[in-house]
């Protein structure tokens, strides 16, 4: 299974539903990059992906977006294929 990155805060029930996710598909590890904590972190997210909220997911080397993409790649079966590496 691919490295899983997910920048977030303690607060945001999105960011709670997509490790709820990520963790139902066989997830274990998923490194949660807090933004709430160092606001030099929520700038490298904003470069990272032109978008400002979390959370902001990234599987492997791929930008999901967030919680409603990463939703989305489950209900269309492709969320298995790219934790598998199969992009």
């Amino acid at each position: 299974m691919v490295k899983v990155n997910m920048y977030c805060t303690a607060v945001c029930p999105y960011c709670q539903m997509a490790e709820a996710l990520l963790r139902q598909k066989g997830v274990q590890e998923i490194v949660k990059i807090r933004v709430d904590l160092e606001p030099a972190l929520r700038a490298e997210m904003v470069r990272r992906t032109g978008r400002r909220t979390v959370p902001q997911i990234f599987i492997g080397d791929t930008h999901v977006g967030g919680y409603d993409e990463l939703a989305a790649l489950n209900r269309s079966g492709k969320l298995e294929a790219l934790l598998a590496g199969g992009g």
